[in-house]
C-alpha cells in the first residue's frame, strides 16, 4: 500500500508539472478590458479553438421561489427556439455545417451562453451567437417542447432517492434563503411558465450591469473588441446589482426525518464553510478533500456501512459542506461519524495528508484545464464567486502557502453543528444520536504553524 501511494504521488507530481508549464509558457498573457461597461476577460489559448461565454450574474437571486426554473428555461430557449432570423432547424443546421456549438446553462450564482468553434469559422458563427443573445425567438411550439422536457426531467429526478435527499437537505438548511431554490425549478413552478412570461423575464435580466464576458482563444484584440462593442451596444445598461453572500452556520445540531419506502435509508448532513475569496477557502478545500478520504475509509472500508459515502464542499456564494450516505444502519453511521470528527478534533490532520492533498488537487485541476471550455468555466466561476479570475491561473502558488495549521484551523472552525436530514425507515433511526453530537475544539498546539508547511 505504501509503495502504491508513493508511485501515485510521484506520477501526480509529474502530471502537475506537465500541465502547469504548458499553460504558463506557451500562451500569451491573459488580460481584461472593459467594453461598454462590461468586463471582458481574455485567456489566449495557444490553439485554434475559440470559446466565448456571456455570463449573466445572479442565479437563484434573480427570481422568487414560485418562478424557479424560469431562468433555466430562458437560457435553454436561446439556442433551442430559434432567433428572429432563423427558426430552430435553420439555426442548428448552420452550426452543424461547421461543427460549432452554442448553448447555455443556468446555475445557482449565474447563467451563461457559450460559443465554441474553430477560429476560422468565428465570423460565420458569431452572428448566430449575437442573434441568440439579442433577438431570441421564444417560439411557442418549441418553448412548449423544452418546457415539457424540463418537467419530464424533474419527474425523473424526483424518483431518485439521492436527488430527493439533497433537495430535502437544501430546503431544510436554507429555508427562506435563495439557496433553497433549484435552478431547474419544480414541476409546479415550471408547469405554470409561458413563453411570453419567460421571454419578458429574459429581457429583464439581459443588462450590461449583470454581464461578464469570458474569451478563451487566440484572437486579435482590436477585432475582438469591435465584435464585443457591436454586441453590447444593443444591450441596456440596467441597474447596478450586488450579489448577496450568505454564510450558513447552524446554531445547533438538528435532525429532520421523512418516512419513505426505500430499499435503504438516505442521510445527508450540512454544515458551514468559508466564503469564496476569503483567506480560509483554499485551506478548507484541502481539509474537505482529506476528510472525504477519511470518511470513505471509516464508513465504507472499515465498517461496510455505505457503498458510496460522500463529502461534498459547495463553494458557491452561499457555501456549505454536505456528508451523504445511504445505509441500512443509520445509528451505526452517526456513531462512526462522531468518532471520526472527534479524532480529527483531538489529533488534527497530518503533514503528509496536506502535502499529498495539494499534489492531487493541483494535478486534477490542471488536468481538467486541457480544454478551452474548462478554462472559460474556471475563469467565470473564480470571477463571480471569488471576485478574482486570476485565481484560476495562480491556484498552484496559492496552495503552496497553505500550512498544516491552516487546514486544522478551518476544520476546527467550520465543522461543528450539523443539520441532518433522513429519508427511509424512521423506526431504524434514533434522532437523539444525531442531535447530541459533541462539538469539540482542536488543541491550540494543532492550530499553530511550526516549521515548514
Amino acid at each position: 500500500m505504501l509503495i502504491q501511494t508513493t508511485i501515485k504521488i510521484f506520477f501526480c507530481s509529474l502530471f502537475s508539472l506537465a500541465f502547469i508549464f504548458p499553460l504558463t509558457a506557451q500562451n500569451k498573457d491573459p488580460y481584461e478590458m472593459t467594453v461598454n461597461g462590461v468586463k471582458v476577460i481574455v485567456q489566449p489559448s495557444g490553439n485554434e479553438i475559440v470559446e466565448i461565454r456571456t455570463i449573466l450574474k445572479g442565479g437563484v437571486q434573480n427570481y422568487p421561489a414560485e418562478k424557479a426554473g424560469i431562468e433555466d428555461l430562458a437560457i435553454n430557449a436561446l439556442s433551442e427556439c430559434g432567433t428572429a432570423k432563423d427558426d430552430k432547424n435553420s439555426f442548428k443546421d448552420k452550426l452543424d455545417k461547421v461543427s460549432a456549438e452554442i448553448g447555455g446553462t443556468a446555475g445557482m450564482d449565474y447563467s451563461s451562453l457559450r460559443l465554441n468553434c474553430i477560429k476560422s469559422d468565428l465570423d460565420m458563427v458569431w452572428p448566430l451567437y449575437v442573434d441568440a443573445l439579442i433577438t431570441p425567438r421564444f417560439d411557442s411550439i418549441e418553448f412548449e417542447r423544452i418546457r415539457q422536457d424540463a418537467i419530464n426531467t424533474l419527474k425523473s429526478q424526483a424518483s431518485r432517492p439521492d436527488n430527493a435527499i439533497n433537495k430535502l437537505a437544501k430546503e431544510t438548511a436554507y429555508a427562506g434563503k435563495d439557496y433553497a431554490k433549484e435552478p431547474e425549478g419544480t414541476e409546479e413552478s415550471v408547469s405554470k411558465l409561458s413563453a411570453a412570461e419567460t421571454k419578458a423575464y429574459y429581457i429583464s435580466i439581459l443588462t450590461r450591469s449583470r454581464m461578464l464576458i469570458i474569451v478563451v482563444g487566440d484572437l486579435d484584440r482590436n477585432l475582438l473588441e469591435k465584435k464585443l462593442q457591436e454586441l453590447t451596444a444593443h444591450i441596456p445598461e440596467g441597474k447596478k446589482i450586488k450579489l448577496t453572500r450568505y454564510n450558513y452556520s447552524p446554531a445547533k445540531n438538528s435532525f429532520r426525518a421523512e418516512r419513505k419506502e426505500l430499499a435503504t435509508n438516505y442521510i445527508e448532513g450540512i454544515t458551514g464553510a468559508p466564503q469564496p475569496g476569503s483567506p480560509d477557502f483554499n485551506a478548507y478545500t484541502l481539509a474537505m478533500r482529506i476528510f472525504y478520504d477519511r470518511h470513505f475509509l471509516e464508513v465504507r472500508t472499515n465498517n461496510g456501512l455505505s457503498y458510496a459515502p460522500i463529502v461534498r464542499f459547495d463553494g458557491g456564494l452561499s457555501p456549505s459542506t454536505s456528508m451523504i450516505v445511504s445505509t441500512t444502519n443509520p445509528d451505526k453511521y452517526i456513531s462512526v461519524f462522531d468518532q471520526l470528527v472527534d479524532k480529527i478534533k483531538k489529533e488534527g490532520f497530518t503533514a503528509d495528508e496536506v502535502k499529498n492533498g495539494k499534489n492531487v488537487y493541483v494535478t486534477g485541476f490542471y488536468y481538467k484545464m486541457e480544454t478551452n471550455t474548462a478554462q472559460a468555466a474556471s475563469l467565470a466561476s473564480n470571477e463571480i464567486q471569488h471576485n478574482n479570475w486570476r485565481r484560476s491561473l495562480t491556484i498552484n502558488e496559492d496552495l503552496k502557502k497553505v500550512s498544516l495549521a491552516d487546514v486544522n484551523r478551518v476544520f476546527n472552525k467550520y465543522v461543528n453543528h450539523i443539520t441532518w436530514v433522513y429519508q427511509g425507515d424512521t423506526s431504524k433511526v434514533n434522532p437523539v444520536l444525531f442531535t447530541s453530537m459533541p462539538v469539540n475544539k482542536m488543541p491550540d498546539s494543532k492550530l499553530k504553524n511550526e516549521g515548514k508547511n
